[in-house]
């Protein structure tokens, strides 16, 4: 139930836009960072249910599909416009946020 309202509220990022772990869990009424990476390391839809929209809270891209190598995520975030230099987001710029708390 839990890794389902995670894939819902990646689907609500629009393209060109990045949200955090940490902005997902707050949406869900959580502190569960690590339990919200856990449910997008999980998704059997990617990119089509693009989780590579979400990045770390101080902008690094990270991995993706539980690889640590972020090219391939940083790759398909400049297909969509956001700008990533070397591997840092401009979050001031990309950021969306959630309504708190999302049900």
């Amino acid at each position: 139930m839990f890794n389902e309202k995670v894939l819902s509220l990646v689907k609500q990022i629009p393209r060109g836009r990045v949200t955090t772990y940490r902005e997902i869990a707050r949406a869900l009424g959580t502190k569960a960072y690590q339990a919200v990476g856990n449910a997008l390391r999980s998704n059997p839809d990617a990119p089509f249910v693009p989780c590579h929209r979400v990045v770390k809270n101080d902008g690094c891209v990270g991995g993706y599909k539980g690889v640590k190598d972020s090219r391939v995520k940083a790759e398909l975030l400049e297909k969509e416009g956001v700008i990533v230099t070397d591997g840092i987001i401009d979050m001031d710029k990309y950021l969306f946020s959630f309504h708190y708390p999302v049900s």
